[in-house]
């Protein structure tokens, strides 16, 4: 009788922290505010490294695409793990959502994603994909190349990159959720436990008490960034793949939930026209210019958020290389002040150097080096995790030689 009052009690009280729970809001900003592009550019916000049934994913690529229209992206990325031959059929507008067709290829022990360009000419089996890979990625230098080479999930067989970076490398995942989730359970998993246990009341709230900052992720890309140039992704990995129960499989979390924790958000000066293959090609080349930031979008849409580098009256993007020279000013603008406690840091060569808490930077560059900026927020996430800092947006580097 005992031990019935007591789970009576326990199951009362887990049925009021869970009321509790979805009550709350963990935006930094305030929802109500509408998000327009910052001035002078266009803001469009896509997810990377999907996978539908065609490979690793759980889910046919038509109930996918419906699912990021539901989101509201403006782009949608397929990188189909080991089929040489791309996916042409997927291709194309569906809606206002650019849906693009690409591939993932396993390669010793890491993964690559591959972006064919114009001219690239698809291999005609796997074998010859991974030859044609292994060639571009022993290139010294990929500026000149139509294609773009990301290496997805770097950490996947441990948590130290073993062996030289390949110079032919475009990118590299640095916010991958299914990567932070994997070390969250090895750090703790009662931890991760219990965020199953409330996700069901506040799924926002289960997935940040677990999230961690991807430390070795941005260790790897700074001491790379200081030989070449390789930009920061955020990488879906997107399989709504669970552990399969007898005949069913559980699709968690959902591809829907999946778009909505992080994005990459590209910047350009003109706005896309609706021509598939034109629209394609500016975001391609976007990417390979690293003219992009990728943010935490669990903690609020960032869009508005500008960074670049003034050079009198010239304003250059990030990704771009610039000698040092007088008056150049590293400027950076919040879409708003969060309601949280925030700050925006200035990192040099992977080192904080500056940090601010006000929504709007304008720094003066006096030394060559690799900038780039992070934002972070401290966010009340209740009991009993209570205030946790969080970086919200990462911008890709600005190179001052």
């Amino acid at each position: 009788m005992r031990f019935l009052s007591v789970l009576t009690g326990l199951i009362l009280l887990y049925l009021f922290y869970g009321m509790y729970l979805a009550q709350r809001q963990f935006t930094v900003t305030r929802q109500d505010l509408k998000r327009e592009n910052a001035v002078g550019f266009y803001d469009y916000r896509g997810v990377t490294n999907v996978k539908s049934d065609l490979s690793e994913g759980s889910s046919e690529p038509t109930e996918i695409i419906n699912a990021a229209r539901r989101v509201g992206l403006d782009f949608l990325v397929f990188n189909e793990v080991n089929l040489p031959e791309r996916m042409a059929g997927l291709d194309g507008y569906q809606g206002n959502l650019l849906v693009m067709s690409e591939s993932e290829y396993t390669l010793l022990d890491t993964r690559i994603l591959h972006y064919s360009g114009a001219r690239d000419q698809a291999p005609a089996n796997l074998g010859d994909a991974r030859l044609y890979l292994t060639d571009l990625l022993s290139q010294p230098n990929s500026s000149g190349r139509d294609s773009l080479l990301v290496v997805a999930h770097p950490f996947l067989n441990g948590p130290t990159w073993v062996g030289d970076f390949p110079t032919g490398v475009d990118g590299l995942e640095v916010l991958n959720p299914k990567s932070l989730s994997e070390q969250a359970w090895i750090a703790s998993k009662l931890n991760v436990v219990w965020s199953l246990i409330c996700y069901p009341f506040n799924a926002n709230f289960a997935f940040l008490r677990l999230f961690q900052e991807p430390g070795n992720e941005t260790t790897l890309w700074d001491q790379v960034n200081r030989k070449q140039k390789v930009f920061g992704y955020a990488g879906a990995d997107a399989t709504a793949r669970a552990i399969p129960f007898a005949r069913y499989l559980i699709k968690f979390p959902s591809y829907e939930k999946s778009f909505e924790i992080t994005s990459n958000h590209i910047l350009t000066e003109s706005e896309l026209n609706g021509s598939f293959q034109k629209d394609r090609l500016t975001l391609l080349s976007a990417l390979k210019k690293g003219q992009f930031y990728f943010s935490l979008d669990l903690l609020g849409d960032p869009k508005g958020f500008l960074a670049f580098i003034q050079d009198k009256d010239r304003i250059h993007l990030m990704g771009s290389t610039l000698k040092l020279t007088h008056g150049l000013r590293l400027i950076s603008r919040l879409p708003a002040v969060p309601q949280d406690f925030y700050e925006i840091v200035i990192l040099k060569d992977g080192e904080r150097l500056v940090t601010v808490n006000r929504p709007e930077v304008n720094f003066e560059i006096k030394a060559p080096g690799v900038y780039r900026i992070a934002v972070r927020v401290a966010p009340f996430l209740g009991f009993p995790d209570g205030k946790k800092w969080l970086t919200w947006i990462y911008t890709n580097p600005f190179f001052i030689k």
